[in-house]
């Protein structure tokens, strides 16, 4: 088996919808009795957790007709673990997490277990002290290099790449454990041109909570720093790009090479009208379906699949890791199928570039 090392801390993502409390489905009414418990983080930070997420989850347990509670913490860490606690009392013996903070996350693990339910950290590994079943999530490092390669290349495109461009890099929640995989992928890729003197490295700093809003201010205060002089950015997801995206239009200053992830339509929109190189895709579709049949078999006191393991502190966590793919121009198209809807992406000003 491959080893898969991955860090420790905890999380938050990225999202534009508002939709919380709870969602049953199966066997159980709304905060009723269900199998399988999932824990949403919020709506804000990442569309992807209530656009893609959530119907992945209920579309995988309806097909294996198991009951469910799908909830929402709306941001809030203790929300999340009255959350669990309502699940474990309501006999859950399966709870999936996607963790909001440390502490809050260990608390919801080890009463989950004490209680007799099995644990899945899906997309966010907790890490030390961890009491979890299995990890499942994407290579947080190669969502990185990805990143990096693209900024790369978008250098290389635009003719800036011999001409020591200033790069800097809007990463992600200080708290997430995912946001030090992302900028250890893409400081892989960079770091050695910086020191080699290709490009020039230009401020680097973390958002937190992933606040679209406040990615806004910090790069905004970056071009004041640099004079207006940074020619790409590595930036964490599609809503920290989207706001160095907004930040330079209110300047009416270029496009410059600018990474993502998530494959939003909102990074899809700025890729196909140029002002986004590329975005990281991450499927949650197949990643809600595998943690699905993780979470059955393990009901049914069965070891799930794994690809490897990762680090857990001093000990190593089963896990299950899903390669990312790249989207640029030039392959967008893919994300037509079945994952986005083109109408959705290719209307208003964006539908002439759909072509």
């Amino acid at each position: 088996m491959k080893r898969f090392i991955v860090g420790l801390a905890v999380a938050a993502a990225t999202v534009a919808t508002t939709v919380g409390g709870a969602f049953a489905g199966g066997a159980g009414p709304a905060q009723g009795t269900a199998d399988m418990c999932v824990l949403l983080p919020d709506p804000k930070t990442s569309v992807r957790w209530e656009t893609n997420d959530r119907p992945g989850f209920i579309a995988a347990f309806k097909k294996a007709k198991v009951s469910y509670v799908i909830t929402n913490a709306d941001g809030d860490p203790q929300k999340q673990r009255s959350q669990a606690d309502q699940c474990l009392a309501n006999g859950a013996k399966v709870v999936i997490l996607i963790s909001l903070d440390a502490g809050s996350s260990l608390a919801i693990e080890k009463a989950a277990v004490a209680a007799g339910a099995k644990v899945i950290e899906y997309d966010r590994q907790v890490g030390r002290g961890s009491p979890a079943s299995i990890y499942i999530s994407w290579d947080g490092r190669a969502v990185g290099v990805l990143q990096g390669k693209g900024v790369v290349a978008g250098l290389k495109a635009n003719g800036k790449y011999s001409q020591k461009p200033v790069v800097a890099e809007l990463n992600g929640g200080p708290t997430d454990n995912n946001a030090f995989l992302f900028k250890g992928g893409y400081d892989s890729v960079l770091k050695p041109l910086y020191k080699n003197g290709t490009f020039v490295k230009g401020p680097d700093q973390f958002v937190p909570g992933w606040d679209n809003q406040k990615a806004r201010t910090i790069f905004e205060q970056m071009l004041v720093k640099t004079g207006n002089k940074i020619d790409g950015v590595a930036a964490a997801n599609d809503g920290l790009a989207g706001a160095v995206v907004s930040a330079l239009q209110a300047k009416k200053l270029d496009p410059i090479p600018l990474s993502g992830q998530d494959a939003t339509v909102q990074g899809v929109q700025n890729i196909i009208s140029g002002w986004q190189t590329m975005t990281v895709w991450k499927d949650q579709r197949a990643g809600a379906a595998l943690t699905a049949e993780a979470a059955i078999a393990l009901a049914n006191g069965k070891k799930p699949k794994t690809t490897g393991t990762v680090k857990n502190g001093s000990k190593t966590l089963p896990a299950y890791i899903i390669a990312p793919v790249s989207i640029t121009k030039a392959n967008y198209k893919i994300l037509f199928k079945g994952y986005l809807k083109k109408g959705e992406v290719c209307r208003g000003k964006f539908a002439q570039f759909c072509k």
